[in-house]
């Protein structure tokens, strides 16, 4: 068992957690409790970079959640080593929901399928070398992130109890989400500047007609997809002046988190 109370320690149990030390490089930096700049050497996916918060009270012995945040652009990799979680507080927020669960940052080179598929390949990895809860799967996606994450929901949604995207636009596709039928929170200003509203207004209204289609009720939908617009009162009374960076409001929204972490995945069998 390994009691964490130093950052040494966190960094040797993510070394034990590795059946081959070669798959991992640990970081030699930490940040607010993050472990930096972690290496995943996919022979797959080639080289994934990632943060991870794992708490002191994980030991190994006891299933725990885990939850997945993807940055924005300011929080690529290439920007700088922890940028994702120095500029965006979804890792940090989210622990008050639950203080012991497993926080994954991974720091990708873009927005596209590729990272998509880094992404998934990094969550397998701790699926498979930590004691997770697999019906406690969690992720969102702020602006490029949540680009990202709408190809990952098109590729394994039922990988997550739920998901959040925040000030983007979905670029991937459907017919997985719709079989799955994985929860999906959209929100957004209503004038945000970079994508606008209307790019998730349309991807909420063609996941609501496919599951019309499917033959669910208003209710049940109404259970499995949110749109959340925010106008201008939203935005009143806060440090934030453009509404493309509601990020930072909506990691502290206990509405929007809240409805993240109240999921379990219907899809993992108990």
């Amino acid at each position: 068992m390994y009691i964490f109370g130093n950052q040494l320690n966190i960094k040797e149990w993510i070394k034990m957690r590795s059946k081959a030390y070669e798959s991992v490089s640990v970081g030699s930096e930490t940040y607010r409790g993050f472990v930096l700049d972690n290496v995943l050497h996919s022979k797959s996916e080639e080289d994934i970079h990632y943060n991870v918060y794992i708490p002191s009270s994980y030991d190994g012995t006891k299933k725990v959640a885990l939850y997945i945040t993807l940055p924005g652009y300011q929080g690529l990799y290439f920007q700088g080593i922890g940028e994702n979680i120095k500029t965006e507080d979804f890792g940090f927020e989210g622990q008050k929901y639950n203080s012991n669960m497993i926080v994954l940052a991974p720091q990708l080179e873009d927005w596209q399928e590729s990272s998509a598929n880094q992404t998934i390949e990094l969550i397998d990895y701790f699926l498979s070398h930590y004691s997770i809860d697999a019906r406690q799967v969690y992720i969102n996606g702020y602006s490029a992130g949540g680009e990202t994450l709408s190809f990952i929901l098109s590729k394994r949604p039922e990988l997550f109890a739920a998901a959040l995207i925040c000030s983007s636009q979905w670029d991937g596709t459907f017919d997985r989400l719709i079989d799955s039928e994985t929860p999906v929170y959209f929100v957004i200003g209503q004038r945000d500047e970079y994508y606008g509203s209307e790019p998730f207004q349309q991807a909420y209204q063609t996941i609501y007609d496919l599951y019309e289609e499917k033959g669910l009720s208003k209710t049940e939908i109404d259970q499995r997809v949110i749109l959340d617009i925010k106008d201008e009162s939203y935005f009143e009374g806060t440090p934030i002046t453009v509404q493309h960076g509601a990020g930072y409001l909506f990691c502290r929204d206990s509405e929007i988190m809240g409805w993240l972490f109240s999921h379990y995945n219907p899809n993992v069998k108990t």
